[in-house]
C-alpha cells in the first residue's frame, strides 16, 4: 500500500448522445491507441444494432448486461505465515462497474463476428440474457470465491 496520500479520482463526463455515465465510461475503456472518437463510433453503431435487433430501449438492455456481469464477491490472495491464501471479500460498486466493462469488452473482443461492431452487439445481447463470455467469468469467480470460503476468517 502506498504511503503517499490517496489517489485523486477524475471527474467523467456523461457522454454526448446517451447523457450517461456508465456509457462514458466503456468508451473509455474500449479506447485503443488514443481513438476516442472509433471508440465512440463503435458503441453507438452496437447500440443501434441493439435497438434493431432485440426490439428494445438499447440503453436498457446495456445497463441490464452489465448489471449482470457485475460480480458481488471475489478473491484476493493473502500471505499467512508462509502460505498463501484465496480469501473471499466483497466486491466495491466501482470496482465491480470496472470488472463488468472489462469482461464485457474482453468476451466481446474474443468473439468470431467480422467487426467489433456485431462483436460487441452479440456479447451486449448474450450478457443481458444471461450467458456469455462474461457472465461465464462473473460465475468462475463466484465459484472460486464460494470454494475458498473456509478461508474468510483470514479477511484484513
Amino acid at each position: 500500500m502506498s504511503r503517499r496520500r490517496a489517489a485523486v479520482k477524475r471527474t467523467i463526463h456523461p457522454d454526448a448522445k446517451y447523457n450517461n455515465l456508465v456509457v462514458s465510461k466503456f468508451v473509455n475503456y474500449l479506447i485503443q491507441d488514443g481513438k476516442k472518437s472509433v471508440a465512440e463510433r463503435t458503441l453507438y453503431k452496437a447500440l443501434d444494432n441493439l435497438k434493431a435487433k432485440a426490439k428494445a430501449d438499447p440503453l436498457q438492455v446495456f445497463e441490464d448486461a452489465i448489471k449482470n456481469a457485475k460480480p458481488s464477491i471475489e478473491v484476493r490472495s493473502r500471505r499467512v505465515g508462509g502460505a498463501t491464501y484465496q480469501i473471499p471479500v466483497e466486491v466495491r460498486d466501482n470496482r465491480a462497474l470496472a470488472l463488468a466493462i472489462r469482461w464485457l469488452i474482453n468476451g466481446a473482443r474474443s468473439r468470431g463476428e467480422k467487426s467489433m461492431v456485431g462483436k460487441l452487439t452479440g456479447e451486449l445481447m448474450d450478457a443481458a440474457a444471461g450467458r456469455g463470455s462474461a457472465i461465464k467469468k462473473r460465475e468462475d469467480t463466484h465459484r472460486m470465491a464460494e470454494a475458498n470460503k473456509a478461508f474468510s476468517h483470514y479477511r484484513w
